[in-house]
């Protein structure tokens, strides 16, 4: 590089949706960690979590061992409140865990599900890779991001298949 130039590292943000209950098994933890890994070694750094899923909780646990096994503060595990009301407070729901960050990256919505959607959809938005665990009922969150995900080409992985 001549003159002083830099090349500056592209960052990824990856996000997850998943049902409320999932059976996390071995298998499933060994698939998750080695598509982290795989997100990781791709220039992945941002997680994005929506906190109300045992499939969070999956996601979450795994990049926090990377996090501390490589010892890269550069990864970073943001929650994304729905409304930005709770950011004033952290609402009852909320599990304090080691974000780095908490924020809102959804305007205000009217109505918990409502704002539970759009929020979804602005993670994916920012996203380069998504990690799901869903089937395909079309009522559940999950799923409505999934579609949302398809929707906007995004790259993903979906554990339940």
């Amino acid at each position: 590089m001549a003159n002083g130039d830099s090349f500056e590292e592209i960052v990824k943000t990856c996000s997850c949706f998943g049902h409320r209950d999932v059976n996390i098994t071995d298998e499933l933890r060994g698939r998750v960690r080695e598509a982290i890994a795989s997100a990781l070694d791709d220039g992945v750094k941002i997680f994005l979590f929506g906190g109300l899923s045992d499939f969070d909780d999956l996601v979450y646990d795994i990049v926090s061992k990377f996090k501390q096994e490589r010892g890269d503060d550069a990864i970073k595990r943001i929650f994304c409140f729905p409304l930005d009301k709770h950011l004033h407070r952290a609402p009852n729901w909320f599990v304090k865990k080691d974000y780095e960050e908490l924020t809102c990256p959804a305007k205000s919505f009217d109505g918990w599900y409502k704002s539970i959607y759009f929020r979804n959809c602005a993670m994916i938005d920012m996203s380069d890779i998504v990690l799901f665990f869903t089937d395909d009922s079309g009522r559940s969150g999950s799923y409505k991001a999934y579609e949302y995900a398809l929707k906007k080409h995004k790259r993903y992985i979906n554990f339940a298949n």
